[in-house]
């Protein structure tokens, strides 16, 4: 039985959440755009300071010359208040609760968890995917992260409202076991984790092209992005990170899934299409790592190994589910 208003206020909450994430999505842009003028003024500054004769007093009327100014002849910039980081945090929290909100109302309206189809695993992952970043900025100043994780995650709701949308429903037979909990909601905190570390990596791999380019070579937009961005080591080490995280999720995700399997289906592994492409996610970060572990190998040749794990991740989600028959057909995940 369907609990048909449940229904309608999960897609309320989630349309809303739509909303405000495009608020946010456009906080942090402006927020990303201050923030790189702001840093480029600071370094153009610097490189125009004029010394000042030692002795000598830099500002009229000082004789002594030890006034906060003295030996230099600039004036210090105090950083702008960053106030549409302040308005893109807030409305992302807010998305965060109403993404919750929705998860929640879906599962309870037919009193089960809302993991059944893609329409809910992509409602949920995106809801996961936000929670993990609000998580680690309570401890880490992601705000120059913020737009390149909300995109994503916008673009997922997007599909999950408009093409991969599924009416509440039971589940299954097939589906109804203790093993669908376990699995799929490892699986989500995994791909979550490899979401935020692809949004890193691509960040990783701009801010090392850029930093390889002399710096009276680089265009005003160049510098500007630059600025704004953490160094290349720091992206680096943040990406590896969150890859070391995920790994050890999916891991444990094909493993669930083949003694699921195994209690479904009589057996652990029978070339399904979505069992192969579980199996080929899993071979490709493990390249990753152990590139990252061996000698000869740049950060950013290993960089491209973990980008291409997430095109698979990508595959195995909108056409492997799309176009492939297989026994994972009928879930719809």
């Amino acid at each position: 039985m369907t609990n048909e208003t449940l229904v309608l206020y999960s897609n309320l909450s989630f349309y809303s959440a739509i909303v405000v994430l495009t608020l946010a999505m456009m906080a942090f842009a402006i927020d990303v755009a201050r923030a790189a003028a702001g840093a480029s003024a600071t370094k153009t500054n610097a490189r125009e300071r004029v010394p000042v004769p030692a002795g000598s007093s830099s500002r009229t009327g000082d004789p002594t010359g030890s006034g906060p100014t003295a030996g230099t002849a600039d004036h210090a910039i105090e950083p702008a208040p960053r106030t549409a980081a302040g308005i893109a945090m807030s409305t992302t929290w807010l998305a965060g609760t109403l993404l919750v909100a929705g998860v929640v109302m879906r599962g309870l309206s037919v009193m089960r968890v809302p993991w059944g189809n893609m329409f809910e695993f992509a409602t949920t992952g995106s809801t996961v995917v936000i929670l993990t970043f609000l998580t680690i900025s309570l401890t880490r100043d992601l705000r120059w992260l913020g737009l390149f994780v909300v995109g994503p995650t916008l673009l997922t709701l997007g599909l999950a409202v408009t093409v991969y949308y599924t009416a509440a429903s039971q589940l299954l037979p097939a589906l109804k076991s203790f093993w669908l909990v376990i699995h799929v909601s490892v699986s989500i905190l995994a791909v979550a984790f490899f979401t935020i570390a692809f949004s890193v990596t691509i960040l990783f791999l701009v801010k090392t092209w850029l930093e390889r380019i002399a710096p009276d070579r680089l265009s005003r937009a160049q510098r500007a992005v630059a600025a704004a961005l953490p160094s290349s080591r720091s992206l680096d080490q943040t990406a590896y990170g969150l890859h070391v995280l995920a790994f050890p999720l999916w891991t444990f995700t094909l493993i669930a899934g083949a003694i699921w399997a195994e209690q479904a289906w009589g057996a652990y592994w029978q070339w399904d299409p979505k069992e192969v492409w579980t199996f080929v996610i899993w071979v490709v970060y493990a390249a990753y790592l152990h590139a990252r572990a061996t000698t000869g190998w740049s950060r950013q040749r290993s960089a491209y190994l973990a980008l291409a794990g997430y095109g698979c991740v990508l595959i195995n989600f909108m056409v492997v589910n799309v176009f492939f028959v297989g026994m994972h057909s009928y879930s719809g995940m």
